[in-house]
């Protein structure tokens, strides 16, 4: 056995023979041990041999400046041979250290006898100290992912086909959603009115329906104080429409009464509050699914999306509603919506209700984005664009699996950015500073604008030799000036713009009507949103058809103008059938079922039924043990 003094004068002789560092030989054990502390602090191993220690961490470096030493490594993962070294003279020292494979650590002695050090060796073909690099120096710019959409990019509907403003609007008010409507509001007009609500009420009609839409799309156009002026005869309100075509109180009284579900299983998905079956939406399920099935049916986005959230102001006390402090309406019903950034068109979206787990293991920001993009029907090659809310490594790393490729501004604090300070851009840095880091597929960016702006990017290239014009202060004098911009913040900015021009085609003719029930104001919203749509179709087929009878698309307005009016006309049409005089069973669209009026009224327990009276607009039992159609009629 060595003694201590011994075996600790081996190890100094080892690692003098490793790092190549001249010390004297200690006369004593004092001198000795101070000499052990002071290689130790320089370099410690750590005799640790746990998968744990498989990772080599860039600031486990050597302390002295002045030796670029690191232990070697092999690259092809085969064990390295041990370092053949002479002893020097003296007492012997205990075998000399034996590499193992890259990233375990070497058996050799710790600086504290009994004591595992923190740091480890790093080799020198390890993992790189992570850096920022300044413009000047390349990037290879990744190869972005084949686009091939599931269906060609634009409208999908015949192009060919002569398409006005209100045939456009049907493709997201289709025919069933209008009669489902107009029913449910007959049944919540009933149901009022047996509660005691004194008001006059006739049934709603197609044709009642689309005038009460016109005049809802004119109080977009032209707004007033008061919803009473609209009727008004005295001069400055005496518009000769909406009163010509309907009065105010029958106006009110649709409005009042406008229901979207059946009033029915709205009682029964009540009973269920406070369980897991209990749907928050369901009081807007027949429009918000037939709206969200629309939007992606009849438009294949182009090259690229983005994804963002709309806030429906609302001053209602419920929990549905949400707070922003970065959107100028700061209170609200959130949608998160994707669209297509070519044109502003609204693809997918859905209402937020609140937190919930997320079935993917990750937070509101990542699930989001999952949720809204259907990945066979959208199909590869797509770029998304998002603001820091949503960007993360994790989320770009998952889409590019993907062959969906991502970019948008990103908190210097997420999981994942580079906290490396070498070479960052200095606190007073000028306008057109870069720094950028490459991991894989991943591009940080660090751009100097009027402010600090943090990119992260899998399709871009750091830097190209683009520039942007900026006023700059120089000499106490201002002048535009080009100054240096990274590929991913050029591509951001012309694509994230055309997300603030869609909220724009939104709010300029946004219905403003008080609203007391959460439903019915998102089915103005979603009105908005079939409208802006509509347009949005409008002109691209007007592109695409180049039709030379017309000079040039509609403008918004003109659009929203033209969709009244034919809304006005559509009401007025004659019945493509022949009036329904007769009471005459019918089968509900699909496989719907509803109650049994006649079963209903006799307390009887509800039976569902599928048919219904096609004049009197009843659902009534017909089978071969119950004929509730014959007897309800016969007591009328």
């Amino acid at each position: 056995m060595h003694s201590n003094a011994e075996h600790t004068m081996g190890c100094l002789c080892t690692l003098h023979l490793i790092i190549d560092f001249e010390r004297p030989p200690c006369p004593n054990e004092f001198l000795l041990k101070k000499a052990e502390e002071d290689v130790g602090s320089i370099f410690c191993i750590n005799d640790s041999s746990s998968d744990d220690d498989d990772l080599i961490h860039p600031d486990n470096t050597l302390d002295s400046g002045d030796s670029d030493y690191h232990p070697p490594s092999s690259e092809s993962g085969e064990d390295l041979q041990p370092l053949q070294f002479t002893p020097q003279p003296g007492p012997s020292a205990p075998p000399p250290t034996t590499w193992q494979k890259r990233g375990r650590s070497s058996q050799g002695t710790s600086s504290t006898p009994g004591k595992k050090s923190g740091k480890r060796f790093r080799s020198s073909e390890g993992k790189k100290e992570e850096r920022w690099h300044d413009r000047d120096e390349e990037d290879i710019k990744p190869d972005a992912p084949r686009f091939m959409p599931a269906r060609t990019p634009g409208p999908t509907v015949d192009t060919t086909k002569a398409w006005s403003p209100i045939s456009l609007f049907q493709l997201f008010f289709s025919a069933s959603v209008v009669r489902t409507i107009i029913e449910n509001t007959n049944a919540n007009a009933v149901k009022r009115k047996r509660a005691g609500m004194k008001f006059k009420w006739e049934v709603l009609t197609a044709k009642d329906f689309y005038t009460f839409l016109a005049i809802v799309i004119f109080t977009g156009l032209v707004t007033v104080q008061n919803r009473s002026d609209y009727w008004r005869k005295k001069w400055l309100y005496n518009f000769p429409f909406p009163s010509e075509k309907m009065t105010q109180d029958r106006f009110e009284a649709i409005m009042w009464s406008l229901h979207l579900s059946n009033p029915e299983e709205d009682e029964e998905n009540e009973k269920k509050r406070s369980t897991a079956e209990y749907d928050r939406l369901f009081k807007i399920k027949p429009l918000y699914t037939e709206m969200v099935d629309a939007c992606k049916a009849h438009f294949q986005p182009y090259n690229n999306l983005s994804i963002d959230e709309q806030i429906v102001a609302t001053k209602a006390q419920i929990s549905l509603k949400q707070y922003i402090k970065e959107k100028p309406t700061k209170w609200g019903y959130k949608i998160f919506v994707l669209r297509d950034t070519s044109i502003g068109y609204t693809w997918n979206f859905f209402v937020y209700t609140g937190k919930r787990e997320s079935p993917r293991g990750h937070g509101l920001s990542y699930s989001a984005v999952m949720d809204l993009m259907p990945f066979p029907l959208l199909g590869t090659g797509y770029t998304l664009y998002t603001d820091n809310f949503y960007t993360s490594p994790t989320l770009c790393t998952d889409l590019s699996t993907k062959k969906i490729g991502c970019c948008g501004t990103i908190g210097k604090h997420r999981n994942g950015f580079p906290q490396t300070q070498t070479n960052d851009l200095p606190k007073k840095a000028e306008r057109g500073d870069i720094r950028w880091i490459r991991s894989g597929k991943l591009l940080y960016v660090k751009w100097m604008g009027t402010r600090e702006v943090t990119m992260c990017s899998t399709v871009h290239q750091a830097y190209s030799g683009q520039t942007v014009r900026r006023k700059v202060k120089e000499a106490g004098v201002w002048h535009n000036k080009s100054i240096p911009v990274p590929d991913c913040i050029v591509d951001y900015s012309r694509n994230m713009g055309r997300i603030d021009l869609s909220d724009a085609l939104i709010g300029f003719y946004r219905i403003h009507h008080k609203k007391t029930k959460w439903y019915k104001t998102l089915f103005y919203h979603f009105l908005d949103i079939a409208v802006v749509n509509s347009y949005l179709l409008h002109k691209e087929l007007f592109e695409i058809k180049q039709d030379p009878t017309q000079a040039k698309p509609l403008i918004h307005k003109a659009f929203r103008e033209q969709l009244a009016k034919e809304m006005l006309v559509f009401a007025e049409r004659p019945a493509a059938t022949p009036p329904l005089t007769t009471c005459m069973p019918i089968f509900f669209d699909s496989e719907a079922r509803k109650h049994c009026k006649r079963c209903k009224d006799a307390g009887t327990p509800r039976v569902k039924t599928a048919v219904y009276c096609r004049k009197c607009n009843v659902p009534l039992c017909l089978s071969s043990k119950r004929n509730c159609f014959q007897e309800w009629h016969d007591g009328q």
